[in-house]
């Protein structure tokens, strides 16, 4: 297996593993406000995130910024109760959908892209050490981690489909269960990593 096809697969399976809990569940909530058939504003969104751990796992990955792990594990999971408030409180608006402003999900989004790249960043400099040329595998890394989120998003929104058709779920419902799943399962996090540091 060639350099890029395996930092490729360790990025994949960096944000595939069950272990990587807390990028899968910002994942899942933040896709828990839109509906299926609002897939392009969701693009927008994702595109957002990606931008925002990208630059940060470049920054780590060339020695630029270095940031304390208890720190990011602490901070992860506060995105994640963030974001699932903001869905919680989104207004509905008269066409059935929530009405937000894409500009300011953004901007929230490529914040919190930033903080979630300083997790995958901490890993991919811990698995480079001190090698010489990084950018090679430094790209090959977070394409892999793209292709997992992209596979996480569409993994979601197939199950939401299927349920909304078959059992007739309704949107208001899905948004409020998967984002009380997503902020209590973040609450726990943030008290682990309180209380077991």
């Amino acid at each position: 297996m060639s350099e890029f096809l395996s930092f490729l697969s360790l990025g994949f399976h960096h944000i595939a593993d069950p272990r990587a809990f807390d990028h899968l569940l910002f994942v899942v909530t933040l896709c828990a406000v839109y509906r299926w058939t609002e897939w392009r504003k969701l693009l927008v969104l994702i595109t957002a995130f990606t931008i925002g751990h990208s630059l940060t796992l470049v920054l780590a990955g060339f020695h630029i910024l270095n940031v304390q792990k208890d720190l990011v594990e602490f901070l992860i999971p506060v995105t994640i109760v963030l974001t699932s408030v903001n869905n919680i409180w989104a207004k509905k608006a008269e066409g059935g959908t929530f009405s937000r402003s894409v500009s300011t999900n953004y901007l929230l989004a490529l914040f919190f892209g930033l903080i979630h790249g300083m997790g995958f960043a901490n890993y991919f400099t811990a698995l480079m050490g001190e090698a010489g040329n990084i950018v090679k595998p430094l790209f090959a890394f977070n394409v892999g981690i793209e292709v997992g989120q992209l596979m996480i998003v569409s993994v979601f929104f197939g199950l939401y489909f299927l349920l909304a058709q078959w059992l007739k779920i309704l949107h208001r419902d899905w948004n409020l269960y998967v984002s009380g799943l997503g902020a209590g399962g973040a609450l726990v996090l943030i008290l682990q990593n309180l209380f077991n540091p």
